[in-house]
């Protein structure tokens, strides 16, 4: 299967499969049980971070083609853009989850690179297992959540939830933080590429978007860059690029008041006319259509 034409997992058709009130607009989504999650039977690409804490039982699955083992006590983190086949749940297995879409979860850590490491360490470490203690502080964090999303009088409700999801994320992040600097665990030399590579990404890319520039400061050649990067990720370092720099015009529309002429500015296009043609192929659909969808 052509991975253009690939389905893709997303909040919106979870939604409509899993009916339940625990969501916020198509950025957030709660289940219950991780039986409940609609889980493909075929390739998908997941359109949004899936979060899942079993509790017990087993599962197994495979994400980008690798096969992955999941037990009791194990946290699972499934990346925005991979590719998840091959669903099998034991029948006592439990454990609850959560949803969040690209665009939330980005305005939740935006400009921490320490809370990016989550991110970074899901991509070839996507299952680690908690203590007791640990285990318990995410269900109590899911529990919180869960309350404030429920309160739909409440006037800042999302944002609140934000916060609550910030301060889950960053206990997770310490825990990735103790395991990336355990004894037993060690990064790859691709691994130190990659992980170098996306934190350049994060501080540049407003400002520059070539390969080769990237490839200069890490002191390897734009083809060792690529080829380290899409064995790791799955994805080119192009990909990557655009990625952040289509993320941030589309939460500057969103969120911010400023024209499109100067979002073009800020991020260094030559007129808003190029950018208008580059955010059309990232996202299909023009900067004004975005803004006004």
């Amino acid at each position: 299967m052509n991975n253009k034409d690939m389905k893709e997992v997303t909040i919106s058709e979870a939604k409509k499969i899993y009916e339940t009130d625990y969501y916020i607009d198509d950025d957030l989504l709660l289940f219950n049980s991780v039986a409940d999650i609609p889980l493909p039977s075929e390739p998908r690409r997941l359109n949004c971070l899936l979060i899942a804490l079993c509790t017990q039982g087993r599962a197994q699955y495979t994400v980008d083609t690798t096969e992955r083992s999941v037990k009791g006590g194990d946290i699972i983190i499934i990346s925005e853009g991979q590719i998840t086949d091959n669903f099998m749940l034991s029948r006592d297995c439990d454990g609850i989850a959560i949803m969040l879409s690209y665009n939330f979860i980005h305005e939740i850590i935006a400009g921490s690179h320490e809370q990016s490491a989550l991110f970074l360490f899901s991509k070839s470490h996507p299952v680690f297992s908690l203590s007791p203690e640990e285990e318990q502080n995410i269900l109590n964090y899911i529990k919180l959540i869960k309350e404030k999303v429920e309160e739909k009088e409440h006037h800042f409700r999302k944002e609140t939830v934000k916060l609550l999801i910030a301060a889950m994320i960053s206990d997770v992040s310490n825990i990735i933080y103790k395991i990336q600097n355990g004894n037993n665990t060690k990064r790859t030399r691709a691994e130190t590429i990659f992980n170098d590579f996306i934190r350049l990404v994060e501080q540049n890319y407003k400002e520059i978007r070539r390969v080769s520039w990237y490839g200069h400061q890490l002191c390897i050649t734009p083809k060792y860059l690529s080829e380290t990067v899409k064995a790791v990720s799955h994805r080119t370092p192009n990909e990557w690029i655009d990625n952040y720099v289509s993320l941030e015009i589309r939460v500057q529309l969103k969120k911010s008041t400023k024209s499109i002429k100067e979002i073009s500015e800020e991020l260094h296009f030559p007129n808003q006319s190029f950018m208008g043609k580059y955010f059309k192929e990232q996202v299909g659909m023009s900067p004004s259509e975005y803004r006004k969808s």
